[in-house]
């Protein structure tokens, strides 16, 4: 079983090199069929330069800046039957592809599998916060899929989808950009086979985004937008701070 990793970066010079070296240093400890696709997205920096100098990383560019056309111009690139999506400052932790391959193959009907972010660059106890809203929104996922059945959750940057799903489904939605991409996602793919989100499958990221916007805030948003796309199509934000990275 083949998995594709794409990992859309615009202007990550300080992060991709650390993304990539987490992914190729697991891949060479174990006997997987992978391959890792890097989209540059319109970067102005040294992204593209840092990317192209590991081994066995395929470059694509993508001239139009934001997420979902990075996101789709990594899949249209790809070839394996799983497509693993993360994000330039993310950073795999021991056993992810482990977990990621056991997971689909054994289960024939599991078309997208997520996990939670740890943030590495946040004190304990904020970490321990995170965990809980992760916590809450399991909850509250677990009761939309099984009595509203309104749709379920993945999370951006830590998620991987059933290619045979994802092309059913039309790839992602280029009506968005940025929020809300993820949400609609597992929306649209859950209706073809089953959407898993499981705290055994974590990931390492960058707490920058929390950080600018605020803890509150972020929860706040994070839950407009899962119940915004969820019950209107729509994220409830519509842009990005030009600030902060998209990748």
């Amino acid at each position: 079983m083949k998995l594709s990793f794409v990992i859309p970066a615009y202007n990550e010079e300080a992060y991709i090199g650390k993304c990539l070296d987490s992914v190729l240093s697991q891949i060479e400890r174990g006997d997987y069929d992978t391959e890792i696709i890097v989209v540059n997205n319109a970067s102005t920096d040294k992204t593209k330069e840092i990317a192209e100098s590991f081994k066995g990383v395929k470059v694509v560019n993508e001239t139009k800046k934001g997420l979902v056309p990075a996101r789709q111009a990594g899949f249209k690139a790809s070839k394996g039957e799983l497509i693993a999506n993360l994000d330039a400052d993310t950073i795999l932790l021991d056993g992810w592809i482990d977990r990621v391959i056991n997971e689909f193959s054994n289960n024939d009907d599991l078309v997208a599998l997520s996990g939670p972010f740890i943030y590495y660059d946040l004190p304990k106890l904020t970490n321990i916060m995170v965990k809980t809203f992760f916590l809450v929104g399991t909850m509250g996922n677990a009761f939309n899929q099984k009595v509203m059945k309104k749709g379920t959750m993945l999370q951006g940057g830590n998620f991987v989808l059933r290619r045979e799903a994802l092309e059913k489904i039309g790839g992602y939605n280029m009506d968005l950009n940025f929020f809300g991409e993820d949400i609609d996602v597992a929306k649209r793919i859950g209706k073809v086979g089953r959407v898993k989100f499981t705290s055994k499958l974590p990931i390492h990221t960058s707490a920058r985004r929390l950080k600018a916007e605020g803890i509150l805030m972020t929860a706040f948003n994070a839950s407009a937008d899962y119940l915004w796309v969820t019950f209107t199509g729509k994220p409830y934000r519509k842009s990005i701070q030009k600030d902060i990275r998209l990748g």
